[in-house]
């Protein structure tokens, strides 16, 4: 996610000044700011839930009956072993240890996946487009319901005020992704100790009203969760989806592993968010215990009238910063996406001057408000919503728990039995989750589902487009030293200067070097084989950015790589091919890129339907001058007509 403090400071700050006692205290006050962080952004979806958690939990278990203890003391017992398991030992001690070069997220567990296997494995990629696919659906529902949730607050505050709930939540909104092309480097810094409020209010409110009833405390013992899904059948189940609720944001902790790095991550979990959240939900147990009535909205019940308006006003802030990590998030894993080559490109804008992970992406941004809003205007209550949420993270966490296992068993080289009894019991529960929620499939669970439908059916469409559109080409392609080769014996007109061709496989000649050759009848006197590559990796090392292998007099094949987390600027890399020997000019350089035209073939191999997808996706691409930061004054556009 876009955010104020990256993993790279984080090692600045641990390794300053070590063997002096000031530098020892840099690096605590380095710790302590990443941990302040990464309470500000990665705790924010998960650290609402308490909003509406709870309350739709019991409602579930309750299924229109009256709300009795065993309800209470088996949805609270439910919500601590789940945090306990899903989020706790799961996510925050075993997954943040799986990290790719210091980075986390669903597709950084697939790029690790891969390594470990050692080939490219299409279930592994099925897996990591799906875990996507659901986390940008999730990313659109986090918004909506958070933000809905606190807003409907006002309904207790002043009941007239009931109309006005839908049309505030999408004025919040509507200003919260116009602001986005700001960049979230300003507003970054309040982020940490306005969630420090939120969870310090949540956790005395939470021992306030644990004195109403002292006794719910005995929900601690997984009894009454065992006891409570052996004796309630398909509503334990439908109960168990909406539990689910409790821990949504809990994959956030792994996604955000490179913004903070694993130890302020698992120390803000362990020694503050989690025990806050916990008194939170007990005290909410204790007083629908004390007062079942309560639970038409325990959360906000949990104060007096005086303190609703400012606890509305914290809770509708804390939502905000919630829904503002899903939106960067969405922005940092589609543009891991298009560098992994599973979307085609998009337009990239970088907020910051300092942190190269604060971007922006405009037509993303418009997407996921028109998502949003469409979700509050189908569901417009948080409760409608609900029944849509868990099953996009539920389904995200079984691809982790997956992908994890891969990972355990060929990359920390366990033995697969081993590594099965580490992983199966999470995946076993994460199967249940996801199974609870497929229950709601008709309530609106059907929503992040078709999402993923249309996402996974983009991507499979953009791939396998690209593979034909390979494949065609290279059967016209010509090989790069046949063409070296014939110019030797027959040279065209030498003009001076330096042309770098862009082009996928260096090998064969870039059709924008053969249409120059063929039109302008030229030949610069240094002539450049560009090719860009992405890394398995979040980040290549500078040492490790070119390569430079010299193909003939005029001719130099030049590899440029980047992680799949980096934005490819080609200039930049070029400046460090100087150190190689070759004297880049960005002044006296002309950058040839090829634009393809494509036109719907009878015999594409893919149906029509598909052939259009993909056309329009190549249509809708963002020029590769802007994408690659090549100056726009240095470019020649070559165009070519391709069928397929």
């Amino acid at each position: 996610m876009a955010v104020s403090v990256s993993s790279t400071e984080a090692q600045e700050a641990q390794g300053a000044g070590q063997g002096t006692g000031q530098g020892a205290g840099h690096a605590t006050s380095g710790f302590w700011a990443l941990t302040l962080g990464s309470i500000g952004v990665v705790f924010g979806d998960i650290g609402t839930s308490p909003l509406y958690a709870f309350r739709e939990a019991v409602g579930g278990a309750a299924h229109g009956q009256p709300v009795t203890r065993i309800m209470v003391l088996g949805v609270l017992s439910l919500i601590l072993w789940a945090l306990f398991t899903v989020v706790t030992a799961k996510y925050v001690l075993l997954l943040l240890r799986a990290d790719n070069n210091g980075e986390g997220g669903t597709l950084s567990l697939m790029a690790l996946g891969q390594r470990a296997i050692g080939r490219r494995s299409w279930p592994l990629l099925a897996l990591g487009v799906v875990g996507a696919s659901m986390f940008i659906g999730d990313s659109m529902i986090t918004p909506a319901i958070s933000v809905l949730s606190a807003v409907e607050g006002l309904k207790l505050a002043t009941p007239h005020l009931e109309h006005y709930v839908v049309p505030l939540t999408i004025l919040i909104l509507v200003v919260l992704f116009a602001v986005q092309r700001n960049g979230t480097a300003r507003v970054a810094s309040a982020f940490g100790p306005v969630m420090v409020v939120w969870f310090a209010s949540l956790a005395v409110m939470g021992v306030v009203h644990i004195m109403d009833d002292p006794s719910v405390l005995a929900a601690i013992n997984p009894y009454y969760a065992i006891q409570f899904m052996l004796t309630h059948g398909t509503v334990g189940l439908v109960t168990l989806g909406a539990v689910f609720l409790a821990v949504t944001g809990g994959e956030a902790l792994y996604a955000d592993l490179g913004h903070f790095g694993r130890k302020p991550i698992q120390s803000g979990w362990l020694f503050f968010v989690l025990p806050s959240l916990l008194l939170n939900y007990f005290g909410q147990g204790a007083l629908v215990l004390s007062d079942p009535a309560a639970i038409e909205n325990s959360f906000y019940r949990m104060v007096p009238d005086v303190l609703l308006l400012p606890l509305i006003g914290l809770a509708t802030a804390a939502t905000v910063i919630a829904s503002q990590a899903v939106i960067t998030g969405a922005y940092s894993l589609i543009s891991q996406a298009v560098q992994l080559g599973l979307l085609p490109r998009f337009e990239v804008r970088y907020t910051s001057e300092t942190h190269a992970g604060q971007i922006y992406l405009p037509r993303v941004n418009r997407l996921l408000l028109i998502g949003v809003l469409l979700l509050v205007l189908l569901f417009r209550t948080s409760s409608g919503l609900a029944s849509a949420y868990g099953i996009a993270v539920s389904t995200t966490m079984v691809a982790d728990g997956i992908m994890g296992f891969i990972v355990i068993w060929k990359l920390w080289n366990w033995r697969v039995a081993s590594a099965a009894a580490l992983i199966l019991p999470f995946v076993i529960v994460d199967m249940t989750f996801f199974s609870a929620n497929l229950l709601k499939l008709f309530e609106g669970a059907w929503v992040p589902l078709l999402f993923g439908v249309v996402m996974a059916t983009m991507i499979w469409t953009w791939r396998r487009g690209a593979a034909i559109l390979i494949a065609k080409t290279r059967r016209i392609e010509v090989p790069l030293r046949d063409l070296i080769h014939s110019l030797e014996k027959r040279p065209p007109h030498i003009v001076k200067g330096t042309a770098v061709f862009l082009t996928s496989d260096p090998s064969f000649v870039p059709t924008a070097l053969l249409h120059n050759l063929k039109h302008n009848k030229v030949l610069h006197e240094h002539n450049v084989i560009l090719t860009i590559e992405t890394a398995p990796t979040p980040r290549v090392d500078l040492s490790e950015r070119v390569n430079m292998e010299k193909v003939s007099d005029k001719f130099t094949a030049v590899r440029l790589r980047f992680g799949y987390m980096e934005s490819p600027n080609v200039p930049k890399a070029l400046a460090v091919a100087r150190k190689l020997g070759w004297q880049f000019d960005i002044m006296s350089t002309s950058f040839f890129v090829s634009r393809r035209s494509l036109k719907p073939s009878a015999q594409s191999g893919m149906p029509q339907w598909q052939d259009h997808l993909f056309i329009a996706m190549s249509r809708s691409a963002n020029d590769a001058t802007d994408y690659f930061q090549i100056p726009t004054g240095r470019v020649v556009e070559v165009g070519t007509q391709v069928t397929i």
